[in-house]
C-alpha cells in the first residue's frame, strides 16, 4: 500500500489518499480501506459534526470528545448528505472559535457510504480514521489491480475556524469548482411557481419574467418528460426521458429558443440515475434497478436507484445528458437531483457476472464518477447544480475530475 499527500502551500490545504495494489498470486479481500489515519497529541479535543434533514441541512453539533470512539457514518448508499455529512471541524484545547485557536477543517470526498472514527485513547490522544464505510463492502482485489481510496481533504488553522474556512473556500474556488473565480449565473426556477402543472405558455411567460427580474437564466424543473406514464406527479415517468407531448408539443428546443428570444439562458432538471416503477424504463430493464428480487420493493419518493455498477446503466445515464446537449447545443445548465436512498441493495449485474454483492456500494459510486468524467470531458464549460442530498461532497468532485475516487 502507498500513501499519497498533495499539498497547496498558499491555501494550506492537504489532500491525502491511499492506493492498495495486489501483488499476490491470488485475489485478496479488503475488509477495511481507510483514506487517512491521523494522530493528534493534544489533551482536549472538540468535534463539530453536521447533522440535518429536509430544509434543515448542515446543522452544526459541537461536543467534547471523551475516551472511546465517536463514529459519524452513513449506510444509505446514495444521498450521503441526507442525515449527516462527511464534513468536520476538530478543535484543540477548547471549543472552536472563529478567530483564535488551533483547528482542522475538512471533508472526505466521497458521495457514498462513509465512516469517520474519532477515538480518544488511554493516553487522552486522538486518532482520526476516515474513509469508505466498510459496512457490507468487503472488496475483492484481483492480482495486479490497484484500489484507490477517496481523498480526505483538510486544512489547518492556528487562528480559528474563520481562517480555516477561508483557506478551504479559496482552494475550492481555484482548484475544484468550475470557473470558481468567475461570475455565476442567477436563475428563475419554475418549480415553486408551477410544480408539475405547466405547459409551453406558462413556461414561455416565465422566461420573460426571468428577464424582467434581471436574472440570467430560466430553469425548467421536474415534470417535463414521460408519455406512456406522464410525469404529472412523482409517482410516474422517472426514467422515460422524452418530452411530454401534451405539455411540450414543440419540445425542449422550442423553449430554449423562447428563452433566448427573451434574453435569458435555459437550464433543465434531470435525475437520470433513478427510476419510477411506473415507467417504460422499469418495464424494459428491471435488471437495471437496485432491488432484492425476493423482497417487496421499498421506495423513497416513489422511486428506486438504477444500478450504476452496470456499464449499460452508465451509458444510459450519460446518454440522457448527452442527448439533451446534442439536440439543444445552447443548453446552459444542468440541475441534477438525487431523491432516493438504497433499500434492499442488490445488483443483478454483479450477480450475473459472478462478482460479490459487497462491491455494490463502492461500484455504484465509481460508476457515477465515470459518468461525470465523460460529461465533463465532452462538455467542459457547462455548469451543473448537484441538488438534494447529494450536493455536499460533490463540490470537490463534479467540477474537477482529475481524481474521482477509486479506479
Amino acid at each position: 500500500m502507498n500513501l499519497f499527500y498533495k499539498t497547496w502551500i498558499n491555501e494550506n490545504v492537504v489532500e491525502q489518499w491511499a492506493e492498495i495494489t495486489n501483488n499476490e498470486k491470488g485475489a485478496v479481500v479488503l475488509q477495511k480501506y481507510a483514506s487517512a489515519n491521523l494522530y493528534f497529541t493534544d489533551k482536549d479535543f472538540y468535534l463539530t459534526s453536521f447533522q440535518g434533514e429536509y430544509l434543515k441541512e448542515m446543522q452544526p453539533l459541537e461536543e467534547k470528545l471523551l475516551q472511546g470512539i465517536k463514529t459519524i457514518d452513513t449506510k444509505l448508499g446514495t444521498r450521503a448528505m441526507l442525515l449527516g455529512t462527511p464534513n468536520f471541524i476538530l478543535s484543540f484545547g477548547g471549543a472552536a472559535k472563529e478567530n483564535s485557536g488551533n483547528v482542522v477543517l475538512g471533508q472526505l470526498a466521497w458521495t457514498g457510504n462513509y465512516k469517520l472514527d474519532y477515538e480518544i485513547d488511554s493516553y487522552k490522544n486522538l486518532r482520526f480514521i476516515a474513509g469508505i464505510n466498510p459496512y457490507a463492502s468487503a472488496y475483492t482485489l484481483v492480482p495486479g489491480k490497484t484500489f484507490t481510496t477517496p481523498s480526505l481533504i483538510y486544512t489547518v488553522s492556528d487562528s480559528g475556524t474563520g481562517k480555516a474556512s477561508r483557506q478551504l473556500q479559496s482552494w475550492a474556488r481555484k482548484y475544484r469548482v468550475l470557473n470558481g473565480e468567475g461570475e455565476r449565473l442567477t436563475l428563475l426556477n419554475n418549480w415553486e411557481a408551477t410544480y408539475f402543472n405547466f405547459d409551453e405558455t406558462k413556461l414561455t411567460g416565465l422566461c420573460k419574467d426571468a428577464k424582467n427580474l434581471g436574472v440570467d437564466m430560466f430553469l425548467l424543473d421536474d415534470g417535463w418528460f414521460g408519455n406512456k406514464y406522464p410525469r404529472n406527479n412523482d409517482n410516474a415517468g422517472l426514467g422515460d426521458w422524452q418530452e411530454n407531448v401534451k405539455k411540450l408539443p414543440h419540445g425542449i428546443g422550442y423553449l430554449v429558443k423562447e428563452a433566448k428570444a427573451a434574453g435569458v439562458k435555459f437550464g433543465i432538471w434531470i435525475e437520470p440515475e433513478m427510476v419510477n416503477p411506473k415507467s417504460e424504463l422499469y418495464e424494459k430493464h428491471l435488471d437495471w434497478v437496485i432491488r432484492q428480487p425476493e423482497r417487496p420493493e421499498k421506495y423513497f419518493r416513489n422511486q428506486l436507484p438504477l444500478d450504476l455498477s452496470n456499464p449499460d446503466v452508465q451509458n444510459f445515464v450519460f446518454g440522457v445528458v448527452d442527448s439533451l446537449f446534442i439536440k439543444n447545443p445552447e443548453l446552459a445548465f444542468i440541475k441534477w437531483d438525487c431523491n432516493a436512498v438504497m433499500y434492499n441493495a442488490y445488483s443483478a449485474y454483479l450477480n450475473k457476472n459472478k462478482l460479490p454483492q459487497t462491491h455494490l456500494y463502492v461500484e455504484y459510486v465509481k460508476g457515477l464518477y465515470k459518468v461525470l468524467q465523460r460529461i465533463r470531458a465532452k462538455y467542459p464549460t457547462v455548469s451543473m447544480m448537484l441538488c438534494s442530498g447529494g450536493g455536499g461532497p460533490w463540490l470537490t468532485l463534479a467540477d474537477d475530475l482529475a481524481r474521482t475516487g477509486p479506479v
